[in-house]
């Protein structure tokens, strides 16, 4: 499929089937997020991969939007591994972390995996539940799992161009 078929395709899952996620498009979906590009290639996301009953109960304490997915990646990104834009000293950590979340949902969309990105999670929750060391800084949560659902109509409602695209 081609990308832009793919992209207009994904949608966010809010109900998934209770199975497995076999090891193997676990991996692809890391694979695709290694791929992604970052600030000076500094690669400052870290992963935690969530799949065990206990892990999905810890995780479960941290946000109310899991939507009982069997499938979970937290996103984040090391404070001490960002490029830092030395005109205002702002970091690279989230715009990284989140073009590496944004690769993983595109592949797990091509592998026929679901996915819906949380921001509604408690980050000192996740800091907490998950002992991340103080310069891991959580972005964004990845539910992953096999559709149980079809895509909302308004999924496809979209803008037009003219409405948020200028030329100079």
């Amino acid at each position: 499929m081609g990308f832009l078929a793919l992209a207009a395709k994904r949608h966010s899952v809010r109900k998934f089937q209770w199975r497995p996620v076999p090891q193997a498009a676990i991996d692809k979906i890391l694979l695709a997020g290694k791929a992604a590009p970052t600030a000076h290639n500094n690669q400052p996301q870290k992963i935690i991969v969530i799949r065990s009953q206990k892990g999905l109960e810890t995780f479960r304490k941290c946000t109310e939007c899991h939507y009982n997915a069997p499938l979970a990646f937290i996103i984040c990104y090391d404070k001490e591994k960002c490029w830092i834009r030395p005109y205002d000293g702002k970091s690279s950590g989230d715009i990284d972390a989140s073009i590496v979340a944004t690769h993983m949902m595109m592949e797990a969309a091509e592998l026929g995996i679901g996915s819906t990105w949380i921001m509604y999670f408690i980050p000192e929750a996740v800091k907490v539940e998950f002992a991340l060391p103080g310069n891991m800084e959580p972005v964004a949560i990845l539910v992953m799992g096999y559709p149980d659902e079809s895509p909302s109509p308004q999924h496809f409602d979209r803008r037009d161009l003219e409405d948020y695209v200028s030329y100079q």
